[in-house]
């Protein structure tokens, strides 16, 4: 086994990979890296057992075969090297794999590639295109809500399913904590009609996320109750499902709140930064105050200080005094498109709807606080 390949596109490819491997491992082999040599193509595979990342870069290959490297060592110095071309050859007797570029060699302890585990895949039973800016789309807007709570693991991750939105077939994207939920969807792609709901794992949609950054072309995606894959034709990404229910949470989608507020959506970001400043970190409290056409954002920390704001809004209903968590209304913010936010609102102890006024396709929920 001996190739040749470029520094640029060895280092992005293991910047993939490697994020897969956990940094510390029971099972030495799962510390590695997969290299495996074809006809001038080097494939590099990792996985944590959960998920399996391949993704496969050209190169000038002098032979066949397969090893595995340390992957984050692999990868700490291909990104050190100077641009250029990478030497890559294995040393069967020494159980070694040498890299050279230029005066530098490097002499890499290796496992054998027949002892790495490989993600079983049954037949996924459901398959279908989408370009990857809508995929991007999905996960961008919905991560952010994903839990971190471990005890309650079915909320771990993004719930990917068949919906139906004024009739027509839609494929929506709902995470939530329990605080804030953010859904997103778009028309039902050809293929997915009739698929599983499926719960796709926090690590994964991480890994999704930088699969398609640069919003190119189309992926394609395969699933079944318990599997995902995704593919764009250089890399593919297989992972284990969330095996849980996710929670019916159209039930806390609120649907008679009356009370409509528009705001700027960038003047409302800055100044909840702003009085943010002074909430304490526990509990990052700001209070919104409501009169016809004015908007007061306020924060009282006994600790620190008080701080307010006003802001020119279309409000036009009776005064409303409510409480939000700051971060989550930045978070919030963060994902809207239009110049102008829509809050609909109920009551002070009620969840709060906030929509992009120029994407009915994407809706927000908020609980409040008591301030």
């Amino acid at each position: 086994m001996r190739l040749t390949i470029d520094k640029p596109g060895l280092a992005k490819a293991l910047a993939h990979v490697a994020s897969v491997v956990e940094r510390r491992n029971t099972i030495p082999i799962l510390s590695n890296v997969l290299l495996t040599v074809g006809s001038n193509t080097l494939k590099l595979t990792a996985t944590d057992l959960d998920m399996e990342l391949v993704e496969t870069v050209g190169c000038t290959s002098k032979g066949d075969g397969a090893v595995t490297v340390p992957a984050h060592m692999f990868y700490d110095i291909v990104r050190k090297l100077p641009d250029g071309e990478i030497e890559l050859s294995r040393d069967a007797e020494q159980e070694r794999l040498v890299m050279t570029s230029g005066p530098a060699q490097f002499s890499l302890q290796t496992l054998p590639a027949d002892d790495f585990p490989e993600l079983s895949i049954e037949d996924l039973g459901y398959a279908f295109t989408l370009p990857a800016a809508d995929l991007k789309r999905l996960i961008e807007k919905t991560r952010f809500a994903i839990s971190t709570e471990e005890t309650r693991y079915y909320l771990n991750g993004i719930y990917l399913h068949q919906a139906e939105t004024d009739g027509k077939e839609t494929l929506r994207a709902v995470a939530t904590d329990g605080h804030r939920l953010a859904q997103v969807e778009l028309p039902l792609p050809s293929g997915a009609k009739g698929m599983p709901g499926v719960i796709v794992p926090r690590k994964t949609v991480t890994e999704l996320s930088k699969l398609v950054e640069n919003e190119d072309g189309e992926v394609r995606i395969e699933l079944s109750p318990s599997k995902i894959k995704i593919s764009d034709g250089r890399v593919v990404l297989t992972s284990k499902l969330i095996d849980g229910t996710f929670p019916d949470y159209e039930r806390v989608i609120p649907q008679g709140n009356d009370k409509r507020l528009e705001v700027d959506n960038a003047s409302f970001a800055q100044a909840v930064d702003r009085v943010s400043t002074l909430s304490s970190d526990k509990g990052r409290a700001v209070k919104l105050a409501l009169t016809d056409g004015k908007l007061t954002l306020s924060v009282n920390n006994p600790e620190s200080g008080s701080a307010t704001e006003e802001l020119s809004v279309e409000y036009g209903f009776d005064p409303l005094e409510i409480g939000f968590n700051a971060r989550y209304l930045l978070d919030i913010s963060q994902q809207l498109e239009s110049e102008a936010a829509e809050f609909l609102l109920a009551d002070p102890g009620s969840p709060t709807m906030v929509r992009d006024v120029k994407d009915p396709s994407a809706l927000y929920v908020l609980m409040p606080m008591r301030v």
